[in-house]
This record gives structure tokens, C-alpha cells and sequence, in this order.
């Protein structure tokens, strides 16, 4: 009994000397407990990292590719004869299967956006088409039928009826950022289904001389020949871009390629689904960007205080009984902004003007011989382009 005492007392006063001891270390050294607590998520950490490591192998984007992969299609079409102008340009190279031409077969890739059938594509690709004929990657086919196409952005929307259609998953143009990585899927050669992988190069690529109403994303994820109208896609598999162009002098991938971006793609196939064409607005100008020798043509001087040219477009030259014409817009104008927005560029300005709706006025900041001066114009509907 005397012996149990004693043990319980000796058991009584380590406790207390451990409890006062970590009291002591809590109050003055909380730093040591926070070591030991981050010593415990580390070691936690790294297993789970190692747990994941087993399951997925490091830099692999197959998830990404499982998620997109099923919705993109391949596109076989036959056409009529057609101009290959745009194709033979040295500069600029089209994703297409070159044509055979005794069948008039062309290849190329789309995106299934929608349960209902709704296939995203390139203009270019289904451009004189007979009949197009798309397969999925599960293998199952169809006739497609064209609900509209619109040539200014390239873009084109199809309609297919199956049943249990995989569909893309539409990303927000907001969450990518020039150094994302990407995915490019199609299917280039006529091979069979493609993954790529790269990088976004650069967002907004303009002036290039592919489409009139540009605003590209760049990327090196490689891209050839039947890509296009493809998906390019995220980390995450999300739609970012319908594949559209490559930079190239022999045909084949050199790293740069571009995409129409998702939101540009998602407007124009709202219009198509709805009206079967985009509808745009035109006020029947010749713009031109301001340089120096122009603006001294022109008799437009340069600001006093920072010594820089004014910011906008030039207007070169306007079409006779145009709705800028009628509203008094003259040759040597300068437009500052459409619609309260200001304008930089050329291609800034013509998507402005674009978004304005036909036969409804709208108000231009125009400097003229110094002088600024808001001009009423009430637009008319842009003309298509064939």
C-alpha cells in the first residue's frame, strides 16, 4: 500500500513538471510548438504528395485530356472545288488535310459544345461543302448540318443528332494567363485524335491578316494540317480556343499557332443558334492607324505637354451615301472613341463599330483640325464576306 502511494505521488509530480514546462514554453517560446506542428504537416504533406505521385505520374495532364477529349471530332467533308488562295499563302498556313483532288475531300476537327448537338468548327474548313460527315472519338459517325458560319471570325457552327453526346466544358477567357499551359486536340493528317501540349505564347494577337475581327491566342502546343476547328483546352480540360491558324513556311508546326478565344466563339455561336448568321455594325469607312507621316499629311499635331500623337484612327477615305457619310464624317477625321469606347487601333475600332446595332444611333469622338466634336452616326448592317 505504501509502495502504490508512493507511486502515485512520483506520477503526480511528473505531470505537473511537464505541464508547467509546456506552459512556460507556450508563453514565452511558441515558436518551438509551431517547429513541431510544422514538422508534423510536412511529414503529412509529403506522404500525401507521394500518395497522389503513385496515382498520378508528375506533369501529366491526362486528366485533363480524359475530361476534353471525347467532345472533339473529327470532320470529313466533301466539297466543291474552291479557291485555295488563302492556302497557298506562304505566310500564313490554314489547318487543313491538303484536298484530294479528284474527290474534293477535306479533313478537319470540331468541338461538341452543347448535349443537343451543337459542334464549334472552322469556316474554313466546311467552306463549299457537299456533305460533312463527323466521327467521334467512341467511333460512332454522322451527317451534319450547317446552322451558319460567319467568315469574319472564321468560326462555323454544326448539328449532329445522336444520342448520349459528350460535350467540352466552356472555360473564362479571364482565368488564362500567357505562361498557362494548354492542351491542342484535333486531329491532324487524318491520323486519328491528337494531344499536344504547350504553353499560351500571348493573348490578343491582331493585325495578322488571317480574319477580319482578330483577337488570337498564341500558342506553341503543335498543331498541323486537320486541326483545325479543334479544342484548345486548359490544364483543367476546359475549352480556351478553337483552333484556327499556324505560322508556317513548309505547312507543318513551327511553334506558333492560334486560337479563336472561347468568348468569341461562344457569341458568335449564340447569333448562329438564334438567327443563323452574325449580325454586325458598319458605317462605310476606310480606317487607317495614325503614324507620324500620316499625321502630318493630315495636318494633326501633336500634343503639347507630352509631345505624342493623339490615341486613335485615322479615317482614310469614306464610302459615298455610307451611314458616315450621311451623319458628316470626312476623310482626315480622327476617332477617339465609338459609343463612349475608346479606340487605339484599327481592329479596336471595327469590333467597336461591329458591336454597335444596325439602326441604332450612336454618338463618335472625333478630332477635327484640333477641334473635338461628338458626331451622331446611325449604323447599317456589315456587309457578309464571302
Amino acid at each position: 500500500m505504501h509502495t502504490m502511494k508512493r507511486f502515485w505521488l512520483l506520477f503526480s509530480q511528473s505531470v505537473t513538471v511537464l505541464l508547467a514546462a509546456w506552459f512556460i514554453v507556450a508563453t514565452l517560446q511558441p515558436g518551438w510548438l509551431k517547429g513541431i506542428d510544422n514538422a508534423k504537416t510536412v511529414a503529412l504533406t509529403q506522404a500525401r504528395i507521394e500518395g497522389l505521385a503513385d496515382a498520378m505520374p508528375g506533369g501529366s495532364f491526362r486528366l485533363a485530356a480524359q475530361k476534353a477529349a471525347p467532345a472533339v471530332v473529327s470532320i470529313n467533308v466533301q466539297q466543291k472545288a474552291r479557291s485555295k488562295a488563302r492556302r497557298a499563302d506562304p505566310w500564313f498556313r490554314f489547318f487543313e488535310e491538303p484536298e484530294d483532288e479528284q474527290s474534293g475531300a477535306g479533313m478537319g476537327s470540331g468541338v461538341i459544345v452543347s448535349p443537343d448537338g451543337y459542334i464549334l468548327t472552322n469556316h474554313h474548313v466546311i467552306e463549299g461543302a457537299e456533305g460533312i460527315e463527323v466521327t467521334l472519338n467512341d467511333g460512332r459517325s454522322a451527317m451534319a448540318k450547317v446552322i451558319g458560319t460567319d467568315s469574319d471570325t472564321d468560326l462555323a457552327l454544326l448539328k449532329i443528332d445522336l444520342p448520349k453526346l459528350p460535350t467540352i466544358v466552356l472555360g473564362q477567357m479571364e482565368s488564362l494567363q500567357v505562361g498557362d499551359a494548354v492542351l491542342a486536340i484535333g486531329n491532324p493528317f487524318g491520323v486519328g485524335q491528337t494531344v499536344t501540349s504547350g504553353i499560351v505564347s500571348a493573348l490578343g494577337r491582331k493585325q495578322l491578316g488571317i480574319n477580319t475581327f482578330e483577337n488570337f491566342i498564341q500558342t506553341d502546343a503543335a498543331i498541323n494540317p486537320g486541326n483545325s476547328g479543334g479544342a484548345l483546352v486548359d490544364a483543367n480540360g476546359l475549352l480556351m480556343g478553337i483552333n484556327t491558324a499556324i505560322y508556317s513556311r513548309s505547312g507543318g508546326n513551327l511553334g506558333i499557332g492560334f486560337a479563336v478565344p472561347v468568348s468569341t466563339a461562344t457569341q458568335v455561336m449564340a447569333a448562329l443558334i438564334k438567327d443563323g448568321k452574325v449580325t454586325r455594325g458598319w458605317i462605310g469607312v476606310e480606317p487607317r492607324p495614325l503614324s507620324a507621316e500620316i499625321a502630318e499629311s493630315f495636318g494633326i499635331a501633336k500634343d503639347k505637354a507630352t509631345g505624342l500623337l493623339p490615341q486613335g484612327v485615322l479615317i482614310h477615305g469614306v464610302l459615298q451615301n455610307s451611314p458616315a457619310a450621311k451623319a458628316g464624317i470626312q476623310p482626315g477625321d480622327l476617332i477617339l472613341k465609338v459609343a463612349g469606347e475608346v479606340v487605339s487601333d484599327v481592329p479596336e475600332m471595327l469590333t467597336r463599330v461591329a458591336a454597335l446595332k444596325p439602326g441604332e444611333t450612336a454618338s463618335l469622338s472625333v478630332q477635327r483640325n484640333g477641334k473635338l466634336m461628338e458626331i451622331r452616326v446611325t449604323p447599317g448592317t456589315r456587309p457578309v464576306r464571302p
